[in-house]
């Protein structure tokens, strides 16, 4: 059912649902594909396909600090060819972490929660023999949602084996560049509004699902919004959360510019686009719509939703986010 009420199909900022007009199955999700608005871009994060980096360190090179970045309450670990000497390891800030393992040859890290994003923590470990270089730095730098999973470190020359599976990750990798860029175009030559959807399998014959979100949905850490609307879409491959927060008062404003939603095992669903009517003030609210990718299947919750601005510390995350 496509339904035959629009007049709500983008309700006004700060304006509450009306009965009388519900847009249900509201494109409201859709919002850039039927009101033709400028999303704003999900910034891009670097890794292979399997989330593994592969750093090479020479005597040359040893001086240097390689960056690696985390993400509070995510897991980092570097992994090492040769066996550390543990009493050599130097983490500053090592208070701001909630685990900190150093084994033989690998150093796991979670950061704790007050952790803030732009924070550069230097990291330098040691190695046991004598061979060069003896030691390694590295640059932890604090991301509001991403962090990389795996780093591998050689000292000594890699195995062909691991050259070969690096280019099986790029080869994956280029695969999902061209599937991508290949949505993007049926997208771009697809006909506007309901009939685009529709052509390119988005919305099914079961039009777009809602649900209200405003009775289940907390407040995680980060900054202290009140929710005033919450409602969560589904439709055939594709899910989006369409809130309105209220920020504190007297605060500098706030620009949604990238967002995570993971479901209860850490999953992470591919973000779409993140899409805010304006800046936000300590006189206005501020209404974000989020859309990812996601089947049925994968859309079963619930969900934790972070969203982070632009090279500053402030995020909103949101809790118990569910889909119809």
């Amino acid at each position: 059912m496509l339904g035959s009420r629009w007049c709500a199909l983008v309700p006004r900022v700060g304006s509450p649902r009306s009965d009388n007009c519900v847009p249900r199955p509201v494109l409201a999700v859709l919002v850039l594909l039927l009101s033709g608005g400028v999303a704003r871009a999900q910034p891009t994060f670097m890794s292979t396909g399997a989330g593994v980096r592969r750093i090479e360190l020479s005597p040359e090179s040893a001086s240097n600090a390689v960056e690696v970045s985390i993400s509070s309450g995510l897991s980092s670990t570097i992994l090492f060819d040769s066996e550390l000497a543990r009493e050599g390891v130097v983490l500053e800030g090592r208070e701001r972490f909630s685990l900190v393992d150093i084994g033989q040859a690998t150093i796991r890290l979670i950061p704790a929660d007050g952790i803030s994003p732009g924070d550069r923590l230097r990291l330098v470990v040691r190695f046991r023999d004598e061979a060069a270089p003896g030691s390694a730095t590295f640059l932890l730098v604090a991301h509001p949602a991403k962090a990389e999973p795996f780093v591998e470190v050689y000292r000594r020359k890699r195995g062909v084996e691991t050259y070969r599976e690096e280019a099986r990750e790029a080869k994956a990798e280029a695969q999902r560049c061209r599937e991508e860029n290949d949505r993007l175009r049926a997208e771009r030559s697809a006909p506007q509004g309901l009939a685009g959807l529709l052509s390119m399998g988005k919305v099914g014959s079961g039009g777009v699902e809602d649900s209200d979100l405003g009775k289940t949905i907390s407040r995680g850490p980060g900054v202290a919004v009140v929710v005033r609307q919450a409602y969560g879409y589904r439709s055939a491959l594709r899910v989006a959360v369409d809130v309105l927060m209220a920020f504190p008062e007297g605060g500098q404003p706030w620009t949604a510019t990238g967002a995570a939603l993971r479901d209860r095992s850490g999953k992470e669903l591919n973000m779409l686009q993140v899409w805010q009517v304006a800046p936000t003030s300590s006189e206005k609210n501020v209404r974000v719509i989020i859309e990812a990718e996601a089947t049925p299947d994968s859309a079963r919750g619930p969900f934790s939703l972070k969203m982070w601005e632009a090279d500053g510390p402030r995020t909103v995350t949101l809790s118990n986010i569910t889909f119809p």
